[in-house]
């Protein structure tokens, strides 16, 4: 057994994924016993009952810029050790046999000990994706004390600045994001990334943030880039949602590109940010259900924080924007939205948010109305869609008084 599943079980974590890897074995002899084979590049086989991933051991040689610039060698001569040294980082290059006696020739137990993600060789440049990968352990594994090693620190700046991180496909960058997205102090994977300068490059847009003032009496972070953080973890707080999160952490790209000039205000950043969503989705090919929830909190986070000023015809107006009365459990995430960058504030971490609940209160009295009713009195098309409306205005309006 290799890699995380090791690593997870000294930590005393759960494991989630068991791997494998097999030496002195191949392709045709795994075949033989029935496994399956799923590798293109290099040899991977799933077990024929566990569907465990079974590798065969392998080395590889860069050849080409990219993540795919490789050439894989896998064959019987291949020892376990060789296997381990290709790996990331010594503490995912360790291998437990069956029998239980750990192999560890890269000291991983020792940075296990000492709480350090180090990488295992210089041929650790080689890769790009693990700019990435580094990101993600650190998400998962700062919140227990871990911190990246200062030299990988210089060696992931080494990968940004040769231009590596720009070859790297969108699949796979949103793929890395995803999973940040659900750990519980996501923040960590995008701090990772801004500090070996990886962040400009795969989201300048979130990047652009930091250094960006707010006004300090409702933001006495006042860094843009500092709050929106606070906020994606205030996000991951409230919910396991990736779609939540993820909205969170683009909430407020419009501030990112306000005149300099008019800082610390921030008038207008609610379509601006919307612009510059709908080009960071197309780009990195955000799937459907984050885009429409990221757009949605990006353009009316702010009614909603204002939502005990607004008019019962405003509030109403709202509702029909976000699709509240189609898209309920949609409604229900953006509120949630909402409420995550009022929490993600200095100070606020653990303040109520009313907003919401009047929120809610309108969206209930509104679904109330008695649309039946309307239909019975007679009335049809535009004439019925008017009435609705006047009666769900009519209905706001009583409750909130």
């Amino acid at each position: 057994m290799v890699g995380g599943a090791v690593r997870d079980k000294l930590l005393g974590l759960p494991i989630k994924d068991r791997d494998w890897v097999v030496v002195g074995a191949t392709p045709e002899e795994m075949l033989a016993q029935g496994y399956t084979q799923v590798g293109q590049d290099f040899p991977v086989f799933l077990h024929p009952e566990t569907k465990e991933e079974y590798a065969l051991a392998r080395t590889e040689r860069k050849t080409a810029v990219g993540y795919t610039g490789f050439e894989v060698h896998a064959a019987p001569d291949v020892t376990l050790e060789q296997d381990l040294k290709r790996r990331d980082l010594t503490i995912n290059a360790m291998a437990l046999t069956l029998d239980g006696n750990l192999v560890d020739p890269l000291n991983g137990i020792r940075d296990l000990q000492q709480q350090l993600l180090r990488h295992v060789s210089p041929a650790f440049v080689e890769d790009p994706v693990r700019v990435l990968r580094v990101a993600r352990f650190a998400t998962r594994l700062v919140p227990l004390g871990f911190k990246v090693a200062a030299e990988t620190q210089t060696l992931l700046q080494q990968i940004v600045n040769a231009g590596e991180v720009d070859a790297l496909v969108t699949e796979r960058v949103w793929g890395e994001i995803e999973r940040a997205l659900n750990e519980p102090r996501p923040s960590t994977f995008f701090t990772t990334l801004r500090e070996c300068g990886a962040l400009a490059r795969i989201l300048p847009e979130v990047d652009a943030l930091f250094g960006v003032p707010q006004p300090e009496n409702y933001h006495p972070e006042i860094d843009t880039g500092i709050h929106t953080m606070m906020v994606l973890d205030s996000a991951a707080r409230l919910s396991a949602d990736p779609e939540v999160c993820f909205a969170a952490l683009c909430h407020d790209l419009g501030k990112g590109n306000t005149p300099k000039e008019k800082w610390p205000s921030h008038h207008g950043h609610e379509e601006r940010g919307v612009k510059l969503l709908q080009s960071l989705s197309q780009r990195m090919r955000i799937p459907k259900a984050h885009k429409e929830l990221a757009l949605l909190a990006a353009r009316y986070h702010t009614h909603c924080h204002r939502a005990a000023e607004l008019r019962p015809e405003t509030l109403l107006k709202t509702l029909e924007a976000l699709d509240a009365f189609r898209r309920p459990q949609r409604f229900a995430q953006f509120l949630l939205v909402c409420e995550a960058d009022s929490r993600g504030r200095t100070g606020y971490e653990e303040c109520d948010y009313p907003q919401a609940s009047l929120f809610q209160l309108a969206y209930r009295v509104a679904t109330a109305v008695d649309i039946r009713n309307l239909v019975e009195q007679g009335h049809n098309g535009k004439a019925l869609a008017d009435e609705i409306h006047a009666a769900r205005v009519h209905a706001i309006k009583t409750a909130i008084q």
